[in-house]
């Protein structure tokens, strides 16, 4: 049935493409043009009729105002973050935008938000879809770059809802690639997926075994790609034409399309020839005219392409590899065909990378094989299994300001995990959840992505509530975190709707900063943790002086705790963390018998006046059950 039909779309930065697995094999499914790439551009006409694609590119050099193009790069984020993509985009932000909000972006008089203009796209691809099927196409696999966070996937697929899609799956790009490779090649193997699109770089390390497609390491930029390369050559432009024909033209918005679609077309012509020549018309009859040769082009745009070293490096360590022990490299994304980029990437793995796949199609053809998996699979895809990974650790802000990770890095998804936590304070019935990302030790270095409040738990003393944490990452590698007080039964839980303050230096930086900072971090960690002990301890022992215990003690023996008492305070604010810890200790060491006096006291009372049966003693010890002695551990 037509109906039934579910495709693979690669909704990119530069264009987009749908497709199918046409018996054996995944095929793109071409536009009305015959043409299997479909721009990522979206045009108001005249009429202010919607165009997109083709027939929207011309509306870039004749009405930019009313045309929008790498949209991708805008998706989930906020007016903070895209600043200075407008130095070079001809794009008009809503005028009552506050921060934080979803950017809406004018078009001629209307505005559109980055997800309703991605919808557009969707739109055409499906209409596409629909016209070679015949019949209507509701659901789809839909790729993103493996480094998109929550806010950058959840407008994904609220784009894909306002097209009419069920998006079933987001797929992360190069495990999309992968497994068009590994359906195409049948092969076991580790394979390094080296993907640089239009906006984004990502790398993945994959194993291919017995039809398991296995991601044990991802890494990348989200603000990586060929637009940054184009964005260099009209900055040069930009400054040329201004040295040279004293013309300002950086806020004539079709003056900078003209130079920017010169500058694409002489890219790449670059990747076949040694030079290419900039002719561009500018206001007033005056021409911008400069010959490029493929040796001043990779000087000029080296600085980008090893900006991709690293994360590579990163990646191979993670998953605790050699470049050599990599069996197959596959190209992915467009900026691929640049001959330096293929040429660093060979001498960064030691082997020639394949470049017989077509680095523009190989992930919308990989979405096709992951659509026909959740569809039922066909003969050659039934016994696949796609395992992909998160890749920033996930968890919550704990007292002091440190990072308790409950998900970690480069863990398989879907995943779960729990900890559990209790309170710090005498009757405190509201547990303040932070949600966190990111690898740094402290919360403040890490990416906020939600909070939500734990209320109604029964005022108890500090450390008795049992509380679980709970996370989930589904398979489109969105969040929901919930938390349980136990003993109560009080929960509360949220899916994971982050705000778009994210700027794109701490994406980017994220894991870096990550081993940068390691050694001062745990060095912080370590003094916080060792404040809050020993916060934990002095308030344990002040409540054990108003114990009848501390009567019971001789006064040598509380004279020696509240001279430990006062040294422990002496140095609890300083940055000494073996200074404090040994604080604890001692302090620790000298309360034990206060403790176990406190105890005895605690099961006299208990069972004064009870059978055993009423106590409950006669069936073995109480799980959870408090004692004093637990206040001083």
């Amino acid at each position: 049935m037509a109906s039934d039909y579910i495709v693979g779309i690669d909704l990119g930065t530069t264009n987009s493409l749908v497709a199918h697995m046409q018996r054996e094999f995944p095929a793109v499914i071409p536009g009305e043009d015959g043409l299997n790439l479909v721009p990522s551009v979206v045009a108001l006409d005249e009429k202010n009729q919607i165009l997109v694609g083709n027939p929207a590119r011309k509306y870039l050099i004749e009405t930019p105002e009313r045309t929008v193009y790498s949209i991708k790069r805008l998706m989930g984020r906020g007016v903070e973050d895209i600043q200075e993509e407008l130095k070079f985009f001809p794009f008009r932000l809503a005028d009552d935008l506050q921060p934080g909000e979803v950017l809406r972006i004018k078009m001629g008089e209307r505005t559109y938000t980055p997800p309703e203009i991605s919808a557009q796209v969707l739109r055409q691809l499906k209409r596409n879809a629909e016209r070679f099927f015949g019949g209507p196409v509701t659901k789809a696999v839909i790729t993103v770059p493996a480094y998109f966070n929550d806010a950058q996937r959840q407008a994904t697929k609220d784009a894909g809802r306002i097209a009419g899609l069920d998006v079933l799956r987001l797929v992360n790009e190069p495990t999309a690639a992968s497994l068009a490779y590994g359906l195409d090649k049948k092969k076991n193997g580790i394979v390094a997926v080296y993907d640089l699109g239009g906006g984004t770089f990502d790398i993945s390390i994959l194993k291919l075994h017995d039809g398991i497609f296995e991601v044990i390491a991802t890494n990348g930029d989200t603000h990586l790609g060929g637009d940054d390369i184009d964005n260099l050559l009209i900055a040069i432009a930009l400054d040329d034409i201004q040295g040279d024909l004293k013309l300002d033209v950086r806020r004539n918005g079709e003056a900078v399309q003209r130079i920017r679609k010169a500058v694409i077309e002489a890219k790449i012509a670059l990747s076949s020839q040694p030079s290419a020549r900039l002719d561009v018309e500018l206001p007033g009859a005056n021409r911008y005219q400069r010959e490029i040769t493929r040796e001043a082009f990779e000087q000029v745009t080296d600085p980008v392409v090893q900006r991709t070293i690293a994360p590579c490096k990163q990646a191979l360590k993670d998953a605790g590899l050699k470049p050599g022990q990599i069996d197959e490299v596959v190209l992915v994304g467009g900026s691929t065909r640049i001959p330096k980029v293929r040429q660093i990437v060979q001498d960064l793995f030691g082997r020639v990378p394949h470049t017989d796949l077509n680095p523009d199609e190989v992930v919308a053809l990989g979405a096709a094989v992951q659509a026909n998996i959740l569809g039922g699979g066909s003969e050659i895809t039934k016994e696949m299994l796609l395992l992909d990974v998160t890749p920033l650790s996930l968890g919550i802000e704990v007292a002091g300001g440190v990072t308790d990770k409950i998900i970690l890095r480069n863990s398989t998804i879907p995943a779960s995990a729990t900890q559990y936590y209790t309170t710090q304070v005498d009757g405190q019935t509201n547990v303040a959840i932070h949600v966190l990302q990111g690898e740094r030790e402290l919360a403040r270095d890490c990416r906020s992505l939600a909070r939500f409040d734990l209320k109604g738990v029964p005022p108890m003393p500090a450390g008795m509530p049992r509380i679980e944490v709970k996370f989930l990452i589904d398979a489109n590698g969105i969040l929901q975190v919930s938390a349980r007080e136990q003993r109560s039964g009080q929960e509360a839980q949220i899916a994971v709707q982050p705000s778009y303050g994210l700027t794109d230096e701490q994406v980017e930086n994220m894991l870096l900063e990550s081993f940068d900072y390691a050694e001062e971090d745990f060095r912080q960690r370590q003094v916080i943790e060792a404040r809050r002990e020993a916060d934990t301890i002095l308030m344990a022992l002040a409540k054990g002086k108003k114990n009848e215990a501390w009567r019971d003690l001789t006064s040598d023996e509380r004279r020696r705790i509240e001279t430990l008492e006062r040294a422990l305070g002496a140095v609890q604010e300083g940055d000494d963390y073996q200074a404090i810890r040994k604080g604890i200790d001692a302090l620790n060491q000298a309360t034990m018998r206060l403790a176990e006096l406190m105890m005895d006291s605690a099961v006299t009372t208990a069972l004064k006046g009870k059978t055993m049966d009423e106590t409950g003693l006669g069936e073995g010890p109480q799980a959870g059950h408090p004692v004093a002695k637990a206040e001083f551990e």
